[in-house]
């Protein structure tokens, strides 16, 4: 069994529209693509929940509610495994202004756009890792009522 050297908690993160909110990506010489909101575990952090509330405010200057763990993803990382643990939410607040953290200081890494996608269009999103978009669809009714 390989050694988890990383874990991290990301938002499946549905706004009052049903819209999944998505970080649209841009680097340099990249094609675009689209992850959800999230990020690694850090030493201060209490609880995935809880990590997961310090990366939304982070990245997205906001506040969730209703949090259900849904999915779990693991994928090969260095000589170990990487371990991605996903939750449903609502988004309650957010304020684009209070984003905070390296990946905002440095144009080197790219654009970090928030975006709303629905459903119906999600196929056709590039979304990382691929096996979530296929989750998302398979259950989106279980999703939209949680």
């Amino acid at each position: 069994m390989r050694q988890i050297v990383r874990r991290s908690v990301r938002a499946i993160l549905l706004d009052e529209h049903d819209r999944i909110v998505l970080i649209k990506r841009t680097k340099p010489g990249q094609t675009p693509y689209w992850t959800t909101p999230g990020g690694g575990l850090e030493p201060t952090d209490d609880s995935l929940e809880g990590a997961l509330r310090r990366e939304l405010r982070e990245e997205l200057g906001a506040e969730a509610e209703r949090f259900h763990q849904v999915f779990l993803f693991s994928s090969p990382a260095g000589d170990g495994v990487s371990v991605q643990h996903f939750f449903s939410c609502r988004l309650t607040r957010v304020d684009e202004t209070t984003r905070t953290g390296p990946e905002f200081d440095d144009p080197a890494r790219g654009g970090y756009a928030l975006d709303r996608v629905t459903v119906e269009i999600l196929p056709t999103v590039d979304l990382k890792p691929d096996a979530l978009k296929g989750f998302i669809v398979s259950n989106v009714e279980a999703l939209l009522s949680a």
